[in-house]
């Protein structure tokens, strides 16, 4: 489902799918005018793609600075994806058990061209980032912070499990203890009898959804 899901190039506001969005932004015309208008030190400039690891649709193109720090890449992951409850994460290779990189490195000393990692956030219920380097470039940042959203998949649509209009609500325990999607539109919602979970989660674009109490706000940090 991954594979094919859409999403948008916040340079110039096109859409493209998730494996179109890498070729895109090498040659978007509006990111090369960007790039050409800034202004400053030169820098290694990282293209790093995130998914979710689990094949959900959630997917996430960024530059990041190569002088920054994986601590800001962690910052940015929970303010966009994941934070609920302020779990524990790490960076390491090769996942779960996998060698941890420290926060403090830096993305250059830790990023080449063919880098891949995984970012786990709460040890609990897990959430699993793959992390890897599409593109680097030597020049100017084209923003003041240390990562830049370039891209970034649609909110998935669903529909109602009891109706066939777009859901926005998901019960939890529809889908631990009844086996049906638990996705709800606003009426069903407001009716829905379940509980034990908690009242029915707001469906954001984030792969967090409908695990530990996430309700978003799934919104960049700047």
């Amino acid at each position: 489902m991954a594979t094919h899901s859409q999403g948008t190039c916040y340079y110039c506001d096109a859409d493209y799918t998730r494996g179109g969005m890498v070729r895109h932004l090498r040659a978007c015309s509006e990111r090369k005018a960007a790039i050409d208008a800034a202004e400053g030190a030169l820098e290694t400039m990282y293209h790093l793609r995130a998914d979710d690891e689990w094949g959900q649709p959630f997917w996430l193109d960024l530059e990041m600075r190569g002088s920054a720090a994986l601590e800001e890449l962690d910052r940015y992951l929970r303010t966009i994806w994941l934070e609920c409850c302020g779990h524990l994460s790490q960076f390491s290779v090769e996942g779960w058990g996998g060698d941890e990189i420290a926060k403090s490195r830096r993305v250059d000393q830790v990023f080449d061209e063919d880098t891949e990692m995984t970012h786990i956030y709460d040890f609990g219920t897990e959430s699993r980032t793959l992390i890897r380097t599409m593109d680097v470039r030597e020049g100017p940042p084209t923003t003041a912070h240390p990562i830049e959203l370039m891209a970034r998949n649609h909110k998935p649509e669903v529909v109602c499990m009891n109706c066939d209009r777009t859901a926005s609500w998901l019960c939890v325990e529809c889908m631990h203890e009844e086996d049906a999607s638990g996705t709800l539109c606003d009426e069903h919602a407001e009716e829905h009898p379940h509980d034990a979970y908690g009242a029915p989660m707001p469906i954001v674009n984030s792969p967090r959804t409908g695990m530990c109490g996430y309700t978003g706000p799934a919104e960049p940090p700047y």
